[in-house]
């Protein structure tokens, strides 16, 4: 790892860790988006172990100061949470951006970061897009999963699951079968499994 990119992320990680909100993660309390950020920098790294100082930075900065954007600004429903989360990708665009011209980056490796933090490329197979993807999926998996469980119906959690699962890859929906999860989820994500 360079020293440049070691620097820029330190700087995303001091940036996350003003978030108020805190999550439990591997048995440490955790400022929430930092401890997220981490966790998909990790998954690249199992993902991806060449992972292009881009996608590492995209990785990192996927929901930079996240909690300055809440959902409440926004209308309930579906028009409501894409135009939220529209406002936060280019959010976590600009801020990377400053970030990335201070530690000295070109104008390419800003536009492709910013490209993977806005998901271009997605649809189009781009592979490090889906690398990203990946990782947030098993992020999500590890860490939110149960609570959202706990909250809705069985037959909505398989739709949840089903949709989470068909964003990811073949490779990272093995990998979600050996996290480290509560058993009735493991038997969720086999039954959504079944169903793709």
């Amino acid at each position: 790892m360079s020293e440049r990119l070691r620097s820029a992320l330190a700087a995303i990680d001091a940036a996350n860790r003003g978030d108020p909100h805190t999550i439990l993660v591997r048995g440490e309390q955790r400022p929430k988006e930092q401890a997220h950020a981490e966790l998909v920098s990790e998954w690249i790294g199992v993902l991806a172990p060449d992972a292009s100082e881009a996608l590492q930075l995209a990785g990192r900065a996927h929901h930079l100061r996240r909690w300055e954007i809440p959902r409440s600004e926004y209308p309930d429903g579906r028009e409501g949470y894409l135009r939220w989360r529209r406002a936060l990708h280019d959010f976590h665009a600009e801020v990377t951006a400053k970030i990335l011209a201070a530690h000295g980056y070109d104008a390419a490796t800003t536009r492709r970061v910013s490209d993977l933090l806005h998901k271009r490329g997605l649809a189009r197979g781009d592979a490090e897009a889906q690398v990203l993807e990946d990782a947030l999926c098993l992020v999500f998996l590890e860490t939110q999963y149960r609570e959202l469980a706990e909250r809705l119906s069985g037959e909505k959690l398989l739709d949840v699951t089903a949709k989470t699962l068909r964003k990811m890859s073949a490779r990272a929906c093995s990998l979600a079968l050996a996290l480290p999860l509560d058993p009735r989820d493991v038997a969720v994500i086999q039954r959504a499994q079944e169903k793709l």
